[in-house]
Formats: C-alpha cells, structure tokens, sequence
C-alpha cells in the first residue's frame, strides 16, 4: 500500500489515537504512518466488543443467580477467557472451572486466591464480591 492510500476514516474505536501501518512512501520505501482507521475495521472492532460486553452481562446473571463464582464474572469482565487466565495464573483449566463453582470458589485458600488477584488487578475483596452493575441496553 501506498502512504497516499493509508485509511484515515476516523474510527471511534481508536479513541482519537493512531495506528502505525507500513506503506511505501514515493522511493518505494517501506515507512510507517499514523492511521485514524479504516471504517470496516471499526464495524467488526465493534462487534467483537458487542460480543464480549453480552459475554459480560452473560457472566454478570450467573453469578448473580448462584450459578456461577463471582471469579467467572470478573475473568468475562476483564475480557479474559478461560485459556487466558490458565496461561496467566498457571493453573490447569479444569482447576478453573472448579473455582467457578461457588460451593469450591468459597473454600480456596488464601495463596490461590492471591494469584487470582495478582493476575486480575484486583484485591481479595473484589474478587470475592460481585460489583453493583447495570446491564440495561445490552
């Protein structure tokens, strides 16, 4: 691509920041310039938060019920997925989902929980408790 051709649409998924894309510049050198988006990308960006938002709120009403440990709705918060949070803790997968179900996340220990707390950001209160969140619109 051409640096003439580079998107400069504005996207708003960019939050009026840059990307750096690689074009040739008039000698036929590759050189990186600042785009502000490209209007299809913004579409599927927003999709996929779409996506993860509903995943959230999904997350949000499992564990509101009982269903789910508020460790489910915090990884779905963070937009973290099981295998996300198997490679950053470095617990097994099937661990994981143990630790989703409210009965086992109440009883994990304390050093545990801690790397629980490490990976996400969060303090040993947070992650216990379910935040006050309003889904409506989703």
């Amino acid at each position: 691509m051409e640096i003439k051709n580079v998107p400069q649409d504005d996207s708003s998924t960019y939050g009026e920041m840059k990307k750096a894309i690689y074009a040739k510049n008039s000698n036929g050198k590759i050189k990186s310039i600042g785009s502000t988006g490209w209007d299809v990308e913004e579409v599927v960006t927003q999709q996929v938060i779409d996506d993860l938002k509903q995943s959230e709120k999904e997350a949000y009403e499992e564990a509101v019920s009982g269903k789910k440990s508020p460790l489910y709705y915090h990884m779905y918060a963070l937009r973290m997925d099981l295998a996300v949070l198997a490679q950053s803790t470095g617990f097994f997968q099937w661990s994981i989902k143990r630790d989703f179900k409210p009965e086992v996340f109440s009883k994990i220990s304390e050093k545990r929980l801690q790397i629980y707390c490490e990976v996400m950001g969060k303090t040993m209160q947070e992650i216990t408790e379910l935040p006050k969140v309003s889904y409506e619109g989703i």
